[in-house]
This record gives C-alpha cells, sequence and structure tokens, in this order.
C-alpha cells in the first residue's frame, strides 16, 4: 500500500464513510493515476482537467458517473492532500434531470403478477410496498419484518440512516409464505454461494433480473428496474393523499428538495389545478380558416 493510499483510506476512515463510497473513490483515485502513468501528488490542474474531457469525450461517461469522479478527486486533494487552491480546478459538470419514470398501479399488478417464481414476486413486492433502494433490500434481515408493530426495519440506508416503514398486509402475508418455503436463517433473500443456496445477502444484479424478467413477460415497454419501484411507490403515495415529508422520512431523503419531484409525477396534484385556456371561450377548430397546404413537387 502506497502513502498516499494510506493517507486517503485514513481521512475516508476518519470521516466515517460507508464502505461502498470508500472502494469506489480508491478506484477512482487509481484510474486517475494509472492513466498518467504517475502519483497523484505529482499532478497538477491541467492534468485534472485533461482527465475530466478525457472521461466525457473518449470514456463517454454519464456526467453523474463524472460528477462522482470529481467528487473522490476532491476528497483526495482538498481534504486528504489539504490543497484547498484545488476545489476551483475541480468543477461539477452540469446534469440534466430528466423526471424519473413511473409504473401505472395496473403496470405494478402485472409485472407482480408475472414474478418467475415466490422468490422474485417476494422481492419485487417488498421493493414496491416499502420503497425501499435495492441496496437496502439486499441487507434487509428476516429480524428486520416486525409483524407485532407492523413495521420494516431499514438498517443502515443512505447515508447510514435507519427507518422504519410500514409493513403491508399483504407483504406479510407473502413473505409469511416465502419463509415457510425458502426457510431463511439471517438474510431474508440468501443469496448463493457456488451456485448452491447459502446464508450470505443476494447480489443486486438479482434484483435487477427480477424486476426485467417480469416486465418482460407482463409486456411492459419502459425499462423497469427495482428502482422505478422506488418511484412508483413514492408517486402512488402522494396520488393517495399522502404529504411531501412522510414521503419523505419513508423514503429515507436527507433533504425536503429530493421529494418535491414526485409532485411533477403525481395525477392528483398534475390535475389539481383548471387550464386557464379551458376558462376561455375560444372559436370552435372547424370554424377557423385554413392556409394552403403545402405539397412536396
Amino acid at each position: 500500500m502506497t502513502h498516499l493510499r494510506k493517507m486517503m483510506l485514513d481521512e475516508l476512515q476518519r470521516r466515517n464513510y460507508a464502505q461502498n463510497t470508500v472502494r469506489t473513490y480508491i478506484k477512482i483515485v487509481e484510474q486517475f493515476a494509472q492513466h498518467f502513468g504517475r502519483s497523484p501528488e505529482r499532478l497538477g490542474p491541467n492534468h485534472i482537467r485533461e482527465y475530466q474531457v478525457h472521461l466525457f469525450r473518449d470514456r463517454h461517461l454519464s456526467p453523474g458517473s463524472v460528477e462522482q469522479a470529481v467528487a473522490a478527486l476532491r476528497f483526495l486533494y482538498v481534504k486528504t492532500l489539504k490543497r484547498r487552491y484545488m476545489h476551483e480546478h475541480l468543477p461539477m459538470p452540469k446534469r440534466q434531470r430528466p423526471l424519473p419514470d413511473v409504473l401505472s398501479l395496473a403496470e405494478v399488478q402485472r409485472l407482480l403478477d408475472s414474478a418467475c417464481n415466490l422468490y422474485h414476486r417476494a422481492m419485487l413486492m417488498t421493493l414496491y410496498s416499502t420503497g425501499m433502494r435495492r441496496a437496502e433490500m439486499c441487507r434487509l434481515k428476516v429480524s428486520d419484518i416486525d409483524s407485532e408493530r407492523m413495521v420494516v426495519h431499514i438498517r443502515k440506508g443512505k447515508g447510514g440512516r435507519d427507518r422504519d416503514v410500514p409493513l403491508s398486509e399483504k407483504l406479510l402475508e407473502t413473505l409469511r409464505e416465502y419463509w415457510r418455503w425458502m426457510k431463511p436463517k439471517t438474510w431474508l433473500f440468501p443469496g448463493t454461494v457456488d451456485h448452491r443456496r447459502a446464508d450470505v445477502p443476494i447480489t443486486e444484479k438479482m434484483a435487477w433480473a427480477a424486476a426485467r424478467k417480469a416486465a418482460q413477460k407482463a409486456g411492459i415497454r419502459k425499462r423497469v428496474s427495482p428502482h422505478i419501484l422506488r418511484h412508483s411507490y413514492a408517486t402512488h403515495m402522494l396520488e393517495s393523499g399522502a404529504d411531501l415529508r412522510t414521503i419523505q422520512m419513508l423514503l429515507g431523503h436527507a433533504k425536503l428538495e429530493q421529494t418535491v419531484v414526485y409532485l411533477h409525477l403525481s395525477q392528483r396534484h398534475l390535475k389539481a389545478t383548471a387550464n386557464p385556456l379551458d376558462s376561455m371561450t375560444v372559436s370552435k377548430p372547424d370554424q377557423i380558416k385554413r392556409s394552403r397546404k403545402l405539397e412536396k413537387r
């Protein structure tokens, strides 16, 4: 282990960063150093500028991926090497923030009914009825299902925060049937080791596979992923009358601004106000003079 790598690891651990973040930041810095063939300590603003262009132009990374790379390099130079002036040489790329796709209630029902087996069905129902992230579902333990209080305990979610979400009666019924069949010990959704079921957490790829296969079977053309179930849950909650603050707590959002996006997706809120055009008295379209059609010669 190099001196710089140890310094950065110590700084990340001192600030109690999540293990996934630690691994990602270290890997990004390694790739940065390998690109130039020298230690990052010997690289400056011009190298950083060149590398950011390389990520966009040559590697065709998305703005979100480049943003993650910038965050890692900022941590290295500003917090580990204490070069405060480097912050201005590491600008965050401008990101487009399109509205997320959501499924209708009918599409969610078709998706759940199209799950390949009880294992996949239980996973998809858990994702949708709790709004949890796929990584949170993968780490879910049998003991986190509290049928006495009718809540699901989500431990160490994003940002290391715990939260409780309501346990649906239908989900509990499905999980009980699933438990009688699978008999999981520690992890609610156990993974495999050497193609045999083992008491280890499931991988996130399995959640993706369960959603993709069910969507194909259900004939849903949208790009269905575990996260689209989270968006659908939040949107359907809002349409059912839940307030934004409640949804923020259920989703585990650190800021309310992250939750406000669902106002743009909720049909109830989109239709809450009358369109001003509808209040006007305008001529009927069949009474309007037509212009001469231009036809190709």
